[in-house]
């Protein structure tokens, strides 16, 4: 495959419009777009610099001309549109979650490998250079065993009892809001970085406001979790979407027998290293980096990286592995299967007053939760 490659997406809101930056920069052409009416997508198509339109998501998603799509519709539709465009010989980047249930997300881990297609679910906190060392420096051995961890995912956008957004809507964002959005994020990096799979977790959530403007809300406002690894390790983590002042809020701080490091991704640029004598704040330095996360420090030091600069970084590789390459820890339908999973353990263990809720360590779709009662 020579030249840009042609992009797609479906949708026209904000996280379109973190798409197509990220597509253009990363050398890619932003050929079409399609939102909920023919008349939004023209509008937001020209509000985003791409070169057409399409009437709607099914047009868009057969067009045939477009070598990947990124589906950035509400969740709801994932699997409808994510599909479609499989069917059409699409490369596809879907938005998280992948699918409001763990079994439509089995069933699009099977179509895309069926269709031998790249299929990507943007995962971007991976791809902040200092969570990048992070993880080296677990993998190398410097912080030792893993201990315990401490994680949150903090916002404030759904505060008020009148904030409301469709994500609210559990037709269109699904049975679960703040975990499956962000608490999806923050298990990710947790395993990603630790290397470890969350092996069983105790789950207790709250919905806050039964009812945001004319809509009746029983998906979650905030969750909590305390979590074990499959090394034994514990870890708490909590999830809010309303946490005064707290805007995107992702911290993960892992304990080891040596040393310990904390990442922030408000402060990107920066990793803790704790140790008993004497602390350290390590600062992004691709010449002194990790080989991994040399490769996202894009820019020199001094020149901050951000939210932004991490989703290109998602991009790139994703157009590079369409391309026949082979980037390492690029997120996957089986990685969105995987959050499907562990957000369906969280909702089977709140269900149940906080059982102890085993997840499938694997992202085999032969595999599921199993509950274990253990009060």
């Amino acid at each position: 495959m020579t030249g840009p490659l042609r992009a797609g997406f479906i949708g026209g809101g904000f996280m379109a419009a973190v798409h197509t930056r990220a597509s253009r920069a990363a050398r890619g052409h932003p050929a079409a777009l399609a939102s909920s009416t023919p008349e939004r997508g023209a509008q937001a198509a020209r509000d985003l610099g791409v070169e057409r339109s399409e009437p709607d998501a099914h047009s868009l998603a057969t067009a045939g001309d477009l070598d990947v799509v990124h589906v950035c519709s509400p969740n709801r539709l994932h699997t409808e549109h994510t599909l479609a465009a499989l069917a059409a010989g699409a490369h596809v980047i879907c938005e998280k979650p992948l699918a409001t249930t763990a079994a439509d997300a089995e069933h699009l881990v099977r179509a895309a490998r069926e269709a031998d297609r790249v299929a990507a679910v943007p995962f971007v906190y991976r791809y902040h250079p200092m969570a990048r060392q992070a993880r080296a420096l677990v993998a190398d051995g410097q912080l030792g065993t893993v201990l315990t961890l401490d994680a949150a995912y903090l916002q404030d956008w759904l505060l008020d009892p009148d904030d409301t957004n469709w994500r609210a809507d559990p037709e269109a964002g699904g049975a679960s809001r703040a975990f499956a959005d962000i608490g999806s994020h923050l298990c990710d990096l947790v395993e990603f970085v630790s290397g470890q799979r969350i092996h069983r977790l105790t789950a207790r959530i709250r919905t806050v406001f039964g009812r945001r403007a004319d809509t009746e809300v029983t998906n979650e406002d905030t969750a909590a979790l305390l979590v074990e690894l499959g090394n034994g390790a514990l870890g708490t983590l909590l999830v809010s979407q309303l946490a005064p002042g707290r805007k995107n809020s992702l911290t993960l701080e892992l304990h080891g027998t040596r040393q310990s490091a904390r990442f922030e991704q408000e402060r990107p640029e920066e990793l803790w290293i704790g140790r008993r004598e004497g602390s350290q704040l390590l600062l992004r330095d691709p010449a002194t980096a990790a080989p991994d996360s040399a490769r996202m420090s894009v820019l020199p030091p001094g020149h901050a990286l951000g939210y932004q600069d991490a989703f290109t970084a998602f991009v790139t590789d994703v157009y590079s592995a369409v391309q026949g390459g082979h980037p390492e820890g690029m997120p996957t339908f089986a990685d969105g299967l995987r959050a499907a999973r562990l957000t369906e353990a969280v909702l089977a263990s709140a269900a149940q007053h906080g059982a102890w809720i085993e997840t499938a360590p694997e992202t085999s779709p032969e595999t599921s939760p199993v509950t274990e009662d253990r009060t």
